[in-house]
């Protein structure tokens, strides 16, 4: 082969990489969802790049996406196995104790990793105004792949792929941020009741409240922080105006009022 046709070959392969992968193939952080992922939206009615929601459940290690429908209600996708995560039940409190986050967050693409050492990654967002508000420390807490944890949530690589293409085709779609909320458990009034008089008993109701909005709606509340606590709207009008000034500029008003959800 002549060194013209040597370079016109290397040179369509560069021009190509990134749609057919001739050369180097596909970066991970851009692999297309697989053909099965592809089947299984079609089945449940759900589009290429709809919004997305994660809900986390530690005693039970799994990890739910969600995807929102026409109707703008979320749908089930898929759940995906947390193969690992450190600490026991309750939230992170310091920097340093290996604990997984509990809590509401708030994922933006520019928390979306593509070099992770843990394969790809995406930060949690901890600490939220609540975790600061009650002066808990730490940093760098992640989704991941690579199946080890200290203080993050752990999936598999080939998992890990799957929710980051999910998250980058919602971003492409025009979904600004999408929520993840990371229980300790299923919060169903039976198993908070078993930790009635416990430590973090009152953290765990005031979580339910949250849980409870999306079981009955299908739809992720809107969340704010105000003295301390979480505090919840079920639609954009139903916002105090001060957390929208608050949300717009930034700031934190004297009572603590700030939103951590996006109002779109």
């Amino acid at each position: 082969m002549s060194v013209r046709l040597v370079m016109r070959f290397l040179t369509g392969c560069l021009l190509a990489a990134s749609l057919s992968g001739c050369l180097f193939g596909t970066p991970k952080h851009q692999k297309p969802l697989s053909e099965e992922a592809k089947a299984l939206l079609a089945e449940k009615g759900l589009k290429p790049g709809a919004a997305m929601f994660v809900r986390i459940f530690k005693q039970d290690s799994v990890m739910e996406v969600w995807l929102r429908k026409p109707s703008g209600q979320y749908a089930h996708f898929k759940t995906y196995d947390v193969c690992s995560w450190s600490g026991a039940l309750g939230p992170k409190e310091k920097e340093g104790d290996k604990q997984a986050p509990e809590g509401f967050y708030v994922i933006t693409r520019g928390q979306m990793n593509p070099n992770s050492k843990y394969h790809l990654s995406f930060n949690i967002g901890y600490p939220n105004a609540y975790d600061s508000a009650h002066e808990r420390t730490g940093k760098h807490l992640m989704v991941h792949g690579g199946c080890s944890s200290a203080g993050c949530y752990a999936v598999t690589n080939e998992s890990v792929e799957e929710i980051y293409a999910l998250a980058r085709n919602a971003f492409l779609a025009g979904q600004r941020a999408f929520p993840v909320h990371a229980f300790p458990f299923r919060m169903t009034s039976q198993n908070v009741a078993i930790h009635k008089g416990g430590k973090w008993y009152g953290f765990w109701k005031n979580l339910k409240q949250g849980y409870d909005i999306f079981e009955r709606t299908k739809r992720p509340p809107l969340i704010g922080v105000e003295n301390k606590r979480y505090v919840f709207f079920r639609k954009p009008e139903k916002v105090p105006s001060h957390f929208q000034r608050v949300a717009s500029s930034g700031n934190i008003d004297p009572t603590g009022a700030v939103l951590i959800s996006r109002l779109k």
